[in-house]
């Protein structure tokens, strides 16, 4: 009888020990799909009543190596506070300055890193810390926030040398801002997770206008957990945040947003165009538009200083062409036809090739022009 409990147990064991193993495989899986992860239970198993045979009910331990392998240790970022959390901002572009500024304002310890060093004087002057590489900003800080121009930028300030994630470790967050693709976005995701660190993607709708007023709109997506705990900082921000799901729905949201602003625009450009050209005043169709049902605060904000050939930078021309570009080639992949946004991406593929690109992206209107209308602005 003895022989045979001593038998049982040994073979309990070696089924607690195959359960384990075959559980920590899977428990990536499980992490990457969002899934709570709980303790798990091996089997219990019990060979005869009253026997002393002892209960194997167990809790599978990962050692630290795993959890990190596995990112499980991704799960405690602090909730940001106003001066008990250092927030990092890495790009100090049109967007990037207000951004971290609003940060600063709100009582945030903020520390900035911008390729040309000369752009955080701004944040410096407000009481900011300047950092000389992006892996020093993630180090120093609870969660890093970066605004960059392009997913190849995103994917450099990220992973490069001396990149952001060269900074990061468990309890910490990283936040990008920027307006990449899907698939850079979980590129750069799984570089993050690696550490032990959480990622976000949160591409903002929204210039520079509602940057310095802490109006943008955050569209977001993957950990929830970073999400929870940058509230505070997205809400200083912005005025409106949505969690969108799993890393690549953010990219694709923002995409598609952009994509309807940019082909608005150029339809706008054209009517303004149109209406020139007929004998109208621009300002007329401005007004009566205003008053109907296709009435856009973008067309009100833009359309004056359109009819003043007039075009200053609260959103670069490059810029949209490249979310156009990055919406036509997500497109293809899902086989949607965009035979619309096609066509005003033309525009600005003429408007930035003939030296508009720097410019705010109304000035699509020069690709749409007769050749006699005179340029006054900075090319």
């Amino acid at each position: 009888m003895l022989a045979q409990q001593h038998n049982l147990g040994a073979r309990a064991q070696q089924l607690t020990q195959r359960c384990s193993r075959a559980v920590i495989k899977l428990l990536p899986i499980m992490c990457r799909q969002n899934r709570a992860v709980q303790p798990v239970q091996a089997l219990h198993t019990r060979a005869v009543p009253n026997t002393p045979v002892r209960s194997l009910q167990t809790t599978i331990r990962p050692t630290k190596h795993q959890q990190r392998r596995m990112g499980l240790c991704r799960s405690t970022v602090p909730t940001a506070e106003p001066a008990a959390t250092t927030l990092g901002f890495c790009g100090m572009g049109i967007m990037g300055v207000p951004m971290a500024l609003n940060l600063v304002k709100a009582g945030y310890k903020v520390v900035v890193w911008n390729r040309s060093a000369d752009k955080c004087k701004p944040l410096e002057a407000a009481g900011a810390t300047v950092a000389t590489t992006p892996a020093d900003v993630a180090r120093q800080c609870d969660i890093t926030f970066a605004m960059l121009s392009d997913p190849a930028a995103a994917v450099e300030v990220a992973t490069g040398p001396e990149g952001v994630v060269a900074g990061l470790s468990t309890g910490k967050g990283y936040v990008d801002v920027s307006t990449i693709d899907p698939a850079t976005a979980a590129s750069v995701a799984a570089a993050v997770r690696k550490t032990g660190a959480l990622y976000l993607e949160a591409p903002v709708s929204g210039s520079k206008g509602p940057a310095e007023q802490g109006q943008l709109i955050f569209l977001t997506a993957g950990d929830k957990a970073l999400f929870d705990a940058a509230a505070g900082p997205l809400d200083v921000m912005g005025k409106a945040k949505f969690y969108l799901g799993e890393v690549g729905a953010g990219a694709n949201m923002k995409l598609v947003v952009n994509a309807i602003m940019g082909t608005m625009m150029a339809a706008f450009a054209e009517g303004m165009s149109l209406a020139q050209e007929m004998g109208l005043e621009q300002q007329d169709l401005i007004d009566v538009v205003a008053l109907g049902a296709i009435s856009s605060p973008m067309f009100a904000l833009k359309g004056p200083a359109m009819a003043q050939n007039r075009y200053p930078t609260a959103f670069p021309l490059k810029h949209q062409q490249k979310d156009l570009r990055l919406a036509i080639a997500e497109a293809d992949a899902v086989g949607q036809p965009l035979a619309v946004i096609a066509a005003a991406n033309d525009l600005y593929v003429r408007a930035k090739g003939i030296g508009y690109g720097d410019e705010d992206f109304s000035a699509v209107i020069k690709a749409v022009e007769v050749p006699s209308v005179t340029y006054t602005g900075n090319r």
